[in-house]
């Protein structure tokens, strides 16, 4: 019984010595970004089977003969979000991992504290590439050559470090359709609605249509004469003008029109005017502004780079449009228990995590599968009031399996010099 007094008081030493350190490297992390704390798990060396006849013995019937450390397990709690300043800044809110281009292979991460290095990359804090994928809806020269809301992320195997170009260029688009609504009443009085097109040149011009009344009238409806016409925006020069004639059924529901479209610059554009009661009318009623709706737009310059909370990255231009130029991949593990660390925050993959997946919906596209943050990150999931607890309860362990040895010790002892 001395000689397993020493077993089990050396193997406790060893035990509780460990765990002392796995909890000293949480709270030494508190303050660590995308930190995941670990947890000490024991179990039995070996156990000794007592022998009793009671089968309804309230006890148990094994005794312990020294413990271990079985594991170390990562703790999955998501841990405190933090406000930041920077929309790069990114947290994820449930299961998942950012990837970092490593020098041999990925390292995965917690930690989305990000930014755009003087090279437009994406990088962490410490100037590694963050992984992703690229729409590759940029030009050699620059210019952007698709606007699309969203980036569908790409295979798994296949993301790489996301790097955007200092400078981009929104291209003009040319005004090709305009639609107006109003009602022109029924009153012989000049109505006049205008709205802004832009040429193949990427100019602004001005789409002024005058309606006026026919002067004579047929007994059936109303009829109103339409002139359109492109004009510079202050109105000093017309660049071409078209004719055409609007008619009216009696409730004021537009029945015919023969104004379809006018020139711009060489790009024609289509005027919708409506049918029935679906844009132009003349009831008697009070007349309300008229309104319209226009495609194309003017050409713009960069304004700078940010992410959203689908981790879209976004290219906003100085016309005022934004398109998604990449996305920020957020890998999945099938046991994340299993992922090795390296130091602080960082990961890698290994045999027991398996390979990194990306989740995938209904028709088997790729998706984030998580919540993102921007403007946010993810602090320490460790509790500093249980590790203090933790702290505690294994420093008065470790003393009581150094006391047993000293007790053993004393014994031995005793016994020697009772046999002397």
């Amino acid at each position: 019984m001395m000689t397993q007094a020493f077993y089990s008081g050396i193997s406790g030493i060893k035990t509780y010595s460990t765990s002392i350190d796995v909890v000293s490297d949480n709270l030494a992390n508190i303050s660590t970004v995308g930190f995941r704390g670990y947890s000490a798990e024991f179990s039995s060396l070996f156990e000794e089977q007592l022998q009793t006849t009671n089968s309804l013995a309230s006890f148990d019937d094994t005794v312990g003969i020294g413990t271990k450390i079985q594991s170390t397990a990562m703790l999955q709690a998501t841990g405190t979000f933090m406000q930041s300043d920077k929309s790069t800044d990114l947290a994820i809110n449930g299961n998942g991992w950012f990837a970092i281009q490593g020098y041999d292979s990925p390292i995965y991460t917690r930690d989305g504290n990000f930014n755009f290095d003087k090279n437009r990359d994406l990088v962490n804090k410490d100037g590694l590439y963050v992984l992703g994928t690229v729409a590759n809806n940029i030009s050699a020269d620059n210019i952007l050559t698709k606007q699309q809301n969203s980036t569908p992320l790409g295979d798994v195997t296949q993301q790489q470090k996301l790097r955007f170009p200092e400078t981009l260029t929104y291209p003009s688009e040319a005004t090709t359709q305009a639609s107006f609504y109003s009602n022109l009443g029924v009153e012989d009085t000049t109505r006049t609605i205008s709205t802004t097109v832009v040429n193949a040149q990427g100019e602004k011009r001005a789409l002024r249509l005058e309606f006026n009344k026919v002067p004579t009238q047929t007994s059936n409806g109303l009829q109103w004469n339409v002139k359109a016409t492109i004009q510079s925006l202050d109105n000093e020069t017309v660049y071409s003008s078209q004719n055409g004639t609007l008619s009216f059924s009696p409730e004021g529901a537009l029945i015919a029109n023969t104004l379809t479209d006018i020139d711009n610059d060489g790009t024609k554009i289509d005027i919708d005017l409506g049918n029935d009661y679906s844009g132009i009318v003349s009831i008697n009623t009070p007349v309300v502004s008229g309104s319209s709706k226009t495609n194309g737009t003017i050409g713009g310059d960069l304004v700078g780079y940010e992410i959203n909370s689908d981790a879209e990255i976004l290219a906003t231009f100085s016309n005022g449009m934004q398109s998604s130029i990449g996305r920020v991949g957020v890998f999945h593990f099938k046991n994340e228990q299993g992922l090795e660390r390296i130091s602080g925050s960082m990961f890698k993959e290994s045999v027991n995590s398996g390979n990194p997946l990306f989740y995938k919906d209904a028709k088997g596209d790729n998706i984030i599968g998580t919540g993102i943050m921007n403007h946010r990150l993810e602090g320490s999931n460790y509790s500093l009031e249980v590790g203090l607890t933790d702290l505690i309860i294994y420093q008065r362990a470790y003393d009581a399996n150094s006391k047993s040895i000293s007790t053993a010790d004393e014994m031995m002892q005793k016994a020697l010099s009772m046999d002397a």
